[in-house]
């Protein structure tokens, strides 16, 4: 469903320049549900945008099914973001028109491509548990609610995929719960493509893969384990992220042999600017550099 590489995005301003995403690779299978995570400044939401088509890419490649997001014209724009793909904000006023019920928020979208189907916009939010709230207009509605409002409207047009950036970013622990569970109900039945943006590491541990930005650049991914697998196998232990009970750890290489050493490593071995990297026939190490002056 998704295929970018060496993906690059630069912010320019008249005396500033910015490198979002300095060559980023990524692949997502469709009907997938994975995260991806990553500290502020990361690139994480830069690249929800241009998947969302709410951003042009710099440089590279990515692409969306059968869509070239880097060639891709205005109409062609259009029809993308209408039937491809659903994006759910974190903030609330960005998803809702607050003068309209639930139900006439679910249809907006479908007027705006001339489809309108109320069946099909009653059982969306019936499906995100809002059956009796349908005719509710927002302040009658709880945070929670208006987010689950948010998710029903994503889908209203039928989109093979769905982004959400922090979608649990502003709901008590029951409530996020309860719209994983949607993720993971619609995932499954619908098969539709969920790619989840979030700083919440227990969030992330609810998915099938977790991919970790930073500096731009993927550099972990945290793939589900089968659960026949019995620990001391070669298991990476991240103690507080939440993901080392059901994840396993790897290093992303990416198809030139770049990689990004974690940062916790790197500090350990008092490894800034230069290494040195030896095989010794089963394993690469890498060491600080031997000083120069002998």
């Amino acid at each position: 469903m998704i295929d970018c590489e060496g993906l690059v995005k630069i912010y320019k301003s008249d005396d500033l320049e910015v490198v979002a995403l300095q060559g980023l690779n990524l692949k997502v299978e469709d009907g997938e549900l994975m995260a991806i995570i990553g500290n502020s400044g990361s690139g994480k939401s830069t690249l929800l945008n241009i998947l969302g088509g709410l951003d042009h890419p710099s440089a590279g490649s990515v692409r969306v099914g059968p869509w070239d997001l880097l060639k891709i014209t205005d109409e062609e724009l259009v029809k993308y973001k209408r039937e491809t793909v659903g994006f759910i904000w974190q903030n609330n006023a960005r998803n809702l028109l607050p003068y309209l019920t639930a139900l006439e928020n679910v249809e907006m979208p479908m007027m705006l491509s001339g489809k309108v189907d109320r069946p099909y916009a009653k059982q969306l939010l019936e499906w995100v548990g809002l059956k009796e709230r349908m005719h509710n207009k927002l302040h009658q509605l709880s945070g929670g609610e208006q987010q689950r409002v948010a998710i029903a409207i994503s889908l209203s047009n039928r989109p093979k995929m769905l982004l959400a950036d922090e979608p649990t970013g502003s709901v008590d622990t029951a409530t996020s719960d309860l719209i994983m569970g949607i993720f993971r109900r619609l995932n499954r039945e619908m098969g539709i493509t969920i790619v989840i943006v979030t700083h919440d590491l227990s969030l992330a541990g609810k998915v099938d893969r977790v991919v970790a930005i930073r500096d731009g650049l993927t550099s972990t991914e945290f793939i589900k384990r089968n659960p026949n697998m019995t620990s001391g196998g070669g298991e990476e232990e991240h103690t507080g992220t939440g993901l080392q009970a059901v994840h396993e750890a790897y290093v992303v290489v990416d198809r030139v042999g770049r990689l990004q050493v974690p940062k916790e490593y790197l500090t350990a071995l008092e490894i800034k600017d230069k290494a040195t990297m030896e095989f010794d026939g089963e394993r690469i190490i890498i060491t600080p550099p031997k000083s120069l002056g002998g």
